[in-house]
């Protein structure tokens, strides 16, 4: 078995293993605007549910050079974002989003998804995706330093967007109607493939 201490790596090998070896990882949509108004969307696959009462998420947002990306800046400025769950119908889009812009640009306009205002926060979400979830910042957490390190963002869910097709029995959500896509290394991505069902043992 191989073996590696952390800080005998660069950066870049540290976010393979981790990246390869933490698999397969949910990818949050997420949009938000500057004071201006100006809409950004972008996808990170660092993300996950972090609390149920009340219900929170967390994106992990990277620095560039040692500045912050839209992303983070825009929430810290107006404490809201919109969280998509991305599927098959709407990757590819997506992952159009990711390309690096001026922070003046929409990156929805290279993409033909649609917006839709949002109920509780003013930032507007995606028409397209089955899911989305209206976030205030809860709180931010930097970590590392301030060159390579990231900035943990911690939503508090305010809002639920769920699709009528994939909604079934008092908040259950039907998993092959979503169709989720995950993220695995490098540029490659996992559908939903079996799955199989163990119950949790009796106290």
């Amino acid at each position: 078995m191989k073996q590696f201490l952390a800080v005998e790596l660069s950066k870049t090998q540290n976010y393979k293993l981790l990246t390869g070896g933490i698999i397969p990882r949910p990818i949050a949509f997420v949009t938000t605007h500057d004071k201006r108004g100006t809409l950004n969307a972008a996808p990170f696959s660092f993300f996950n549910a972090v609390c149920a009462e009340p219900p929170m998420v967390m994106i992990s947002v990277g620095r560039k050079d040692g500045e912050r990306k839209d992303t983070t800046l825009n929430i810290l400025n107006n404490e809201e974002f919109v969280v998509h769950i991305t599927d098959e119908d709407i990757i590819e889009a997506v992952n159009t989003t990711a390309a690096s812009h001026d922070r003046s640009v929409n990156e929805l306009n290279f993409t033909d998804l649609e917006v839709v205002p949002s109920e509780s926060v003013k930032v507007p979400g995606v028409k397209q995706a089955k899911i989305r979830f209206e976030c205030r910042l809860h709180q931010l957490i930097p970590l590392g330093d301030e060159i390579e390190g990231s900035d943990i963002i911690i939503g508090e869910v305010v809002h639920y967007h769920i699709d009528d097709d994939i909604y079934y029995d008092d908040t259950k959500i039907n998993a092959d109607q979503l169709n989720a896509i995950a993220r695995l290394s490098g540029s490659n991505y996992s559908k939903l493939g079996e799955q199989f069902t163990i119950e949790r043992p009796e106290s």
